[in-house]
């Protein structure tokens, strides 16, 4: 089997990632921000749908920022990773602490990248979540949690690169997910591009305006 090679860029990697979305129905396609805007805006105009932002913010341990122990996203909702929640024995009162300032940070998000405009309405239209790769999965996880609050016909996530262990348990959990290559030796979502430069709040504005 011949090895993957890297995408050139997030806009490469959504050219190909629209490729492997199934038939949609009245699809808007949610990017979650920031590295995942740009994917996301080359599938939206691959499958000539609106796009707009779906922020979520991770909860990482206090004392190892990178380790994700949950995530909150917009509309209030809060996944937890219970066992690294145990493993690195936060107590329930950090937990919220961590929590309150992400959810702030989630809403200040949302006002500054959407200008004024209201959220897009999800209910009755299927969703395409995109993000530019997964790791844990735990983002993700709050992100269609917390879209399906909102009642769509059909949540998919689509990302370009992930974890087949991440791949495999979003699927038990009966999450539908569309991906480019998943990978049996995932050492990080960046090491699958070869740009992979900071989005920045501005291009951000740019692409979903």
């Amino acid at each position: 089997m011949a090895r993957f090679s890297p995408f050139p860029d997030r806009e490469d990697a959504g050219r190909r990632l629209a490729a492997e979305l199934p038939t949609l129905d009245r699809p808007l396609v949610l990017a979650l921000p920031r590295g995942g805007v740009p994917v996301a805006a080359a599938v939206a105009r691959a499958i000539d749908a609106p796009l707009d932002v779906f922020v979520v913010r991770k909860l990482g341990v206090p004392v190892q920022p990178e380790l994700a122990m949950g995530a909150v996203a917009s509309g209030g909702v809060r996944v937890v990773n219970e066992g690294v929640l145990r493993d690195a024995r936060v107590s329930a009162a950090l937990l919220e602490e961590v929590t309150a300032r992400e959810q702030m940070a989630v809403e200040s998000c949302e006002r500054l990248y959407r200008v004024g405009r209201p959220p897009p309405p999800i209910a009755g239209r299927d969703v395409v979540l995109v993000d530019d790769g997964l790791a844990t999965g735990a983002t993700m996880r709050a992100a269609v949690a917390a879209v399906r609050m909102h009642a769509p016909s059909r949540v998919v996530v689509a990302v370009p690169v992930a974890p087949a262990e991440t791949v495999a348990s979003l699927a038990r959990d009966g999450v539908e997910i569309a991906c480019v290559h998943v990978s049996d030796d995932f050492v990080s979502v960046g090491s699958w591009y070869r740009d992979f430069g900071q989005v920045s709040d501005e291009e951000v504005i740019r692409l979903i305006s």
